[in-house]
């Protein structure tokens, strides 16, 4: 199908290349003239500006917005608002706050503009492994987008599904799902990132207790000296604590088994804060969650090894760049 994409970064940029290459139409819009020019080499129908964008997408449009959250987006929703015509849809990709949603959807709704919101994980990698995604937005809409989220998507791949999946339907097991109605899709995905900073967390301190072991903290007689490399290496082969976050951990130990080039003074991008807000609105204890929110705060004023650790893993998976 016809998709318009705005926003042309790590993720933006690939999705747009995946869809290409299963054959779909996107016209493209970045403030970067030259990532608008590299996806117009690679088939894409290049747009000078969102007015330009628009006028190119046949009706009923479909536009993805894959900005950073906050005023970036919320511009640009505001601009597309004006533009886009009844019965179009709005899909915002990035990491908005789901309240956020709930607000633009009724705003559009006024235009008659549907709007879907769509969870995206799936970072540097996503242009090979596929992206999952967690949708807020009517059925309807969701059915029309349903060729493109099937494009992006993972699919299968090796994951057998679940013992009992047989016995239910749906898109789950290709790496996508109607999670909701518009706000949903945030929401999910909200969480996600939220249990990805207790699992960060968990692993960045398990390798900081094995690295202080060799250290004069304690006594000689119980100082083994681990190599870290060959420990992450180990425990991705048959260990209950795989995954792909252990995966990265063990390529940037591999590469480098101090960290050096990481300081530790880690950033949050604002899900894991919203779910701890979430969590006190509904009385929901997230002990787990909460400390490793504070523990990426503390670590912009004080480092530690397992700081460089999750340093080392947000740009595994997000290309995300140390802010000193």
């Amino acid at each position: 199908m016809q998709l318009g994409m705005i926003g042309l970064g790590r993720m933006g940029g690939n999705m747009a290349r995946r869809l290409l290459r299963s054959g779909h139409e996107c016209v493209v819009f970045d403030l970067d003239a030259e990532a608008v020019g590299a996806l117009a080499d690679e088939g894409a129908t290049g747009a000078d500006s969102i007015e330009d964008l628009v006028a190119r997408l046949a009706a009923p449009r479909a536009v993805w917005v894959m900005l950073p959250a906050g005023d970036a987006t919320e511009r640009t929703l505001q601009q597309l608002a004006a533009l886009l015509e009844p019965d179009d849809i709005a899909i915002d990709g990035g990491n908005s706050f789901y309240k956020d949603d709930l607000r633009r959807a009724r705003e559009l709704a006024a235009r008659g503009i549907h709007y879907a919101d769509v969870g995206t994980s799936g970072g540097v990698f996503g242009l090979e492994r596929g992206y999952c995604l967690m949708i807020g937005a009517e059925h309807e809409v969701a059915s029309r987008l349903d060729p493109v989220f099937k494009t992006l998507a993972p699919g299968r791949g090796g994951v057998a599904p679940s013992p009992g999946r047989e016995r239910l339907n749906g898109t789950a097991e290709q790496g996508y799902l109607l999670c909701g109605p518009p706000g949903a899709g945030h929401f999910v995905k909200m969480i996600h990132n939220g249990i990805e900073y207790g699992m960060m967390q968990a692993y960045a301190e398990g390798f900081d207790i094995l690295q202080a072991q060799g250290t004069r903290r304690v006594a000689p007689e119980l100082r083994f000296g681990f190599d870290l490399a060959d420990i992450a290496e180990l425990w991705r082969r048959g260990s209950v604590v795989g995954s792909w976050l252990l995966d990265l951990t063990a390529a940037a130990l591999a590469g480098s088994p101090d960290l050096e080039e990481f300081e530790g003074s880690v950033q949050d991008s604002g899900e894991g804060r919203w779910t701890v807000q979430a969590a006190v609105e509904s009385a929901t204890p997230a002990d787990v969650l909460t400390a490793s929110l504070y523990t990426r705060f503390r670590s912009r004023q004080d480092h530690t090894f397992a700081e460089k650790v999750l340093s080392a893993m947000r740009r595994g998976f997000g290309g995300h760049v140390e802010r000193k």
